[in-house]
């Protein structure tokens, strides 16, 4: 695929990204795309491998390694080098019902198992990904496709997250009546408030729901499930239910002190950003503001990372993050080759920026909160934090991090945001459907199912598998979706 010697010919070139002292000052994706020769000749490096482990989605040491939608990334590869972007497009969407959101937020499981970084640099798969889909709706390709036949059945998406999106693309491409339920004002879910404008703008969410819309399907939104209208009403109106509302559950951090005022989860932090932001620009003060505060990120993943960049735009007077786990090596240790993932420290977006505008990097390894503190009036006015040590557990072998004694230390804090993981389904919307949930409180099926308990009744993504990527939650809505239609129908043809 691509040029036979492209991979030696051309160097990595990747969409540069803004500088730091212009993108802070907006909440605009920031970087900027690289012309179509420029992303012909970065196509061109693909090498034709024998095995390609980019869209392998293999799990290996424990860990997804290439694209968990097997996409055919060695074919389309091959159509933007020779200038076929609308064919490059039709195999793109082949495997791919969203490539506009995963070429923007996926951390490219695809290039870290890239034969290319074997010994040397990746193919740039992702910013591939994303000129293709760009081009699409440059060009007319994302059109609008209306089923030609209708079954007569319907079915009740209940979530329009990544995975909700997917199980209704899947079921309305195939003829089914697909009505989804959401009960935030905007359609999209964690990519409309999960995940800040920086990394996706929600133009491109509204982009492909309005083709959505046009194609047939129904979109409810400001109704919740379980409160707004019940189960027995939903089950009523539909042939079959598919739940998919997300790991909504936050993990909290149960210490003295967690009733202060000014600790938020992070969720509910981005959510008022992105809320104000569409609605009134951040003119009307009603989202929490982190201007003028020395800022606490309790939580080092992706989340982590985007309360800092959020932060940093509202202009925090400081921003720290703790991550409990010691800091990863920089390049890949001997018992984590290629292709495993690799187990590196990164450097997101929100950390570069919180170097350049405030000296230093905000993570600080090894260490949580012992405590809160807080004046006479309940605000929170600081912090004690406590230093841990990497034990091997006897019986598991786990990593356990165990507090050190007398590291006890103090930090001044005014606005604490915990981003510390999401503990699986909220309660009220597994009770009122009468599913059963396994120990972590996702909604249980039998392996390698997505049916419930409860005939009728499916689930997809985080909901179903716990907190995890977007390309996953795609990857189960499509694998659900063919479940759904089969028991609709006795047979599947997606």
């Amino acid at each position: 695929m691509g040029k036979p010697i492209g991979f030696l010919e051309f160097d990595r070139k990747e969409a540069a990204a803004f500088s730091i002292k212009d993108r802070i000052t907006n909440y605009r994706e920031f970087h900027q795309p690289l012309s179509d020769t420029q992303q012909k000749q970065q196509a061109a490096r693909c090498m034709e491998c024998g095995v390609p482990f980019c869209q392998s989605g293999m799990n290996i040491g424990g860990m997804i390694s290439g694209c968990p939608l097997n996409n055919l990334i060695p074919e389309w590869n091959d159509l933007v080098y020779r200038g076929a972007w609308q064919l490059a497009y039709e195999r793109l969407r082949m495997t791919n019902n969203f490539p506009e959101f995963t070429s923007r937020v996926c951390p490219a499981l695809c290039e870290k198992a890239c034969t290319c970084s074997a010994n040397g640099e990746a193919v740039t798969v992702r910013n591939n990904e994303y000129a293709i889909v760009e081009k699409a709706y440059e060009e007319g390709f994302a059109k609008v496709c209306v089923p030609t036949v209708r079954t007569g059945k319907t079915v009740a998406v209940i979530g329009s997250g990544p995975a909700g999106l997917t199980v209704a693309d899947q079921l309305n491409r195939r003829g089914h009546s697909v009505t989804v339920f959401e009960r935030s004002d905007r359609v999209g879910g964690l990519l409309m408030y999960g995940i800040p404008n920086m990394k996706l703008e929600k133009h491109i969410i509204q982009r492909r729901v309005d083709i959505m819309k046009k194609e047939g399907i129904v979109f409810r939104t400001n109704v919740n499930v379980g409160k707004d209208i019940g189960a027995e009403e939903i089950l009523q109106n539909f042939d079959r239910v598919v739940l998919a509302c997300g790991a909504s559950n936050p993990r909290d951090i149960n210490v003295t002190g967690r009733d202060a005022k000014g600790i938020y989860f992070a969720v509910d932090f981005l959510k008022s950003t992105t809320k104000a932001l569409l609605d009134n620009n951040l003119q009307d003060g009603s989202y929490i503001s982190a201007k003028g505060k020395c800022v606490m990120v309790i939580g080092g993943g992706d989340t982590g990372n985007d309360c800092v960049g959020t932060c940093v735009r509202h202009g925090a007077k400081s921003v720290i993050q703790l991550e409990m786990m010691p800091k990863l090596p920089e390049t890949r240790a001997e018992n984590n080759p290629w292709p495993q993932w690799p187990k590196v420290c990164k450097t997101d977006y929100g950390q570069e920026e919180a170097v350049e505008v405030y000296g230093s990097d905000p993570r600080i390894y090894q260490t949580t909160v012992k405590e809160f503190l807080k004046d006479e009036q309940g605000n929170l006015t600081g912090a004690v934090l406590i230093d841990l040590s990497p034990e091997k557990d006897e019986n598991s072998g786990r990593l356990i991090m165990k507090p050190v004694e007398g590291s006890e230390h103090n930090v001044d804090v005014e606005l604490v945001l915990i981003a510390a993981g999401f503990l699986g389904s909220e309660n009220y919307v597994t009770e009122v459907f009468g599913v059963t949930t396994d120990k972590r409180s996702n909604i249980a099926t039998q392996q390698g199912t997505h049916a419930t308990n409860v005939a009728g009744i499916f689930t997809a993504g985080d909901v179903h598998s716990g907190q995890s990527l977007v390309v996953r939650a795609i990857r189960d809505g499509r694998d659900c979706a063919r479940e759904v239609d089969e028991s609709l129908m006795g047979y599947t043809n997606l």
